[in-house]
């Protein structure tokens, strides 16, 4: 049977592939491997156009190049455009770019987490410090010398430290040469969105767009989704066995990819969510409902996040309204965001909270917990 969720066949650390991300992809769908998707076939054809640039481009040599104190390098020919490759969680923009990147026949070539490059350039800002001048383009250089290709996951910005450095980090990348492939939830426009001095990170914006191919990933369907049609997302109780079911899901759902902590801003203040990837969020029930949020923090939760896993929601009592009340604003709000939840509850959704003020408003949140559990609700989704 086709697979209905985006492949990941361990190509890395192979030989490349002569044929190119195209070939693949069309080889993947001969097989039944995946399910004909033409919103990520486009996809695979630009990057098919990109490999092709990219086959015989030579970035222009370093200023402490040998040739180049010499007066023997010439003028570089142009970078390659990048692509910048945005969409809905789920729709293959990970997968695309493990075809190409290991379909790509270059010497020096990188593909990482963007959060997790970050945290290595604020490391090796700051082993700089020291040193006279803006350690940024020493940093950059020393980035173009190490990859030629770069490719970022899951790009997204919600640092303002962050947002403050990419645009001189990017130009002197640009500068030296650098393509880069990128995949994210967010259009470029979108990127720090209501964030802290945003007018600063604007040029960045424009910087992107005039240097990377942008690209919508329009697919309709949420392959990664596809796999709870018909499966268990409601556990009860929240015993061990539900915490592996839990462990299980949030696994399937982010392909096996490393958590991580995303600062979220919200009207000027920050949100933490301590465990997150590919779209999908993890909280325990004392995080997001014990402690002091209102409505514009599950809004913007549910505008960053497709799906939520929520471990041990327990029995409340006629004193706990405020956490009965954060539950129904967050399971309000999840719905209208046709969002989704997997989660264990000490309890089935008519017994959580039975009685005290507000569990009368309450049944409206047993009623979406019930549908949001059916297939007919995560089959709409995907």
């Amino acid at each position: 049977m086709p697979r209905s969720a985006s492949p990941h066949v361990p190509l890395s650390g192979s030989a490349p592939v002569p044929e190119g991300p195209l070939a693949l992809y069309r080889a993947w769908r001969a097989k039944g491997d995946i399910l004909h998707d033409p919103a990520q076939e486009l996809a695979a054809m630009k990057l098919q156009s990109l490999a092709r640039a990219l086959a015989d481009y030579r970035p222009r040599e370093g200023e402490g190049g040998w040739r180049a104190r010499l007066g023997l390098v010439g003028e570089p020919a142009p970078a390659p455009m990048g692509l910048y490759i945005f969409g809905k969680v789920g729709r293959g923009k990970s997968m695309l770019m493990d075809m190409f990147f290991d379909c790509v026949a270059l010497p020096k070539k990188r593909r990482v987490h963007f959060y997790g490059f970050m945290q290595e350039i604020h490391a090796r800002i700051h082993e700089r410090r020291a040193e006279p001048g803006d350690p940024i383009g020493p940093v950059a250089r020393a980035i173009a010398d190490e990859a030629t290709l770069l490719c970022f996951d899951e790009f997204q910005v919600s640092d303002i430290a962050d947002a403050m450095i990419l645009g001189r980090l990017f130009a002197a990348l640009f500068a030296a040469g650098v393509v880069v492939v990128a995949t994210s939830n967010r259009a470029p426009d979108e990127l720090y969105k209501d964030g802290l001095q945003r007018d600063r990170f604007l040029p960045f914006i424009a910087l992107l767009k005039e240097r990377l191919d942008i690209l919508e990933l329009e697919g309709s369907r949420d392959w990664r989704l596809a796999r709870f049609v018909g499966r268990q997302v409601y556990f009860t109780p929240a015993n061990d066995a539900s915490y592996r079911a839990l462990e299980r899901a949030f696994a399937d759902l982010t392909d096996n990819s490393s958590a991580r902590k995303v600062t979220l801003a919200v009207q000027g203040r920050t949100l933490t969510v301590s465990r997150a990837a590919k779209g999908v969020a993890w909280f325990g029930f004392d995080a997001l409902f014990r402690a002091p949020l209102g409505p514009a923090d599950y809004l913007a939760l549910c505008r960053n996040f497709r799906s939520f896993v929520v471990e041990g929601i327990p029995r409340l009592s006629a004193v706990e309204r405020n956490e009965a009340k954060r539950l129904n604003i967050f399971i309000d709000t999840l719905y209208e965001a046709h969002g989704n939840l997997v989660c264990s509850a000490d309890a089935p959704p008519a017994e959580l909270y039975p009685e005290g003020d507000g569990s009368f408003e309450f049944q409206r949140t047993v009623s979406r917990l019930i549908e949001m559990q059916s297939e007919a609700y995560i089959g709409h989704q995907v």
